[in-house]
């Protein structure tokens, strides 16, 4: 058994999102960590009482998401199988490298807020993401070229991410809607990310990663997958290169999902928050099971689904 563990980008954190997650023993550890950089406030307490607004704050989204991500792994600890390749979405690049044992979690977490601040200190006030899907990859780049947009990421089945600037964005979610797309739709995200509109915060992030030094050996454990191309991390250095360039390149999530199947991937599993990913891989590789842990009501029906899958 060859399990893909997804791990979600921001977007879709809600007030139940530690459901599973937040009373697992194994992870109290994280969430403790977590809460010092929200001022000593649980962040099981901020997802459950704050605003829609207040979650969907950049630096707030992101660590909510990496939390949720090496929250879950932290929990399912040896019922996931040894052998498993890591992709993550967006900032869930950033779990990944957790999940995958190349990064501590702790210093997982402190990365990602300083990728946050970062970002934000690089975007331009009014900034956003569209969700477009149903056309071309042509078409996108014409009304990209046409809106001064960029594609941000590039999922399965004609549906991207593109980042501009907000009014811009409207504009060409209705020309979108006018040359026929399925599905358009704002992002509650408030950057640009993976556009070259933040090509100063990558610079700047690549700098910090320079103090990054690695859990385990890279090429030891996990596959893990960088976003922006699909391929296998194969050393440090290239890989961390990649993570940096992430905040301003396209990802190319398609080709993630990919690499996982034609590296033998028999499962997928989202660790959340959101169903997103996995609905994708399970709309891409239909005959590869797909779940996320949204989907189970306890810790045990996850186990018991890896269990099975196994067999």
């Amino acid at each position: 058994m060859t399990l893909a563990l997804l791990c979600s980008g921001q977007g879709p954190q809600h007030p139940h999102m530690f459901a599973l997650t937040g009373s697992a023993p194994e992870a109290a550890g994280l969430f403790a960590h977590a809460a010092a950089f929200l001022g000593g406030w649980d962040p099981r307490e901020i997802a459950r009482t704050e605003t829609d607004e207040a979650l969907h704050r950049n630096e707030t989204g992101q660590l909510l998401c990496t939390l949720q991500a090496l929250a879950a792994a932290a929990a399912l600890g040896d019922a996931v199988p040894a052998r498993r390749i890591v992709a993550g979405y967006s900032v869930g690049e950033v779990a990944a490298w957790g999940v995958a044992g190349f990064l501590e979690p702790p210093a997982a977490l402190a990365l990602t807020v300083r990728r946050a601040r970062i970002m934000d200190a690089a975007s331009v006030a009014g900034d956003g993401l569209l969700f477009v899907r149903g056309l071309q990859r042509s078409v996108i780049d014409g009304l990209c070229k046409r809106f001064d947009a960029a594609v941000a990421i590039v999922n399965p089945g004609d549906a991207f991410v593109l980042g501009g600037n907000g009014a811009a964005l409207d504009a060409l979610g209705e020309a979108a809607r006018g040359a026929g797309a399925v599905r358009v739709v704002r992002i509650a995200v408030t950057v640009a990310s993976h556009t070259p509109r933040l090509a100063a915060a990558s610079i700047e992030f690549r700098k910090v990663l320079n103090g990054v030094s690695a859990g385990r050996a890279i090429g030891a454990g996990p596959r893990l997958l960088s976003g922006i191309d699909g391929a296998t991390v194969l050393d440090m250095t290239s890989g961390l290169d990649k993570l940096a360039e992430q905040i301003s390149h396209t990802v190319e999530w398609a080709t993630c999902l990919e690499s996982c199947a034609e590296a033998g991937a028999t499962g997928f599993l989202e660790l959340g928050p959101g169903r997103a990913l996995s609905e994708m891989a399970a709309s891409a590789y239909p005959n590869i099971p797909a779940r996320s842990l949204e989907e189970f009501t306890t810790l045990q029906g996850v186990r018991t689904w890896l269990e099975r899958l196994g067999k």
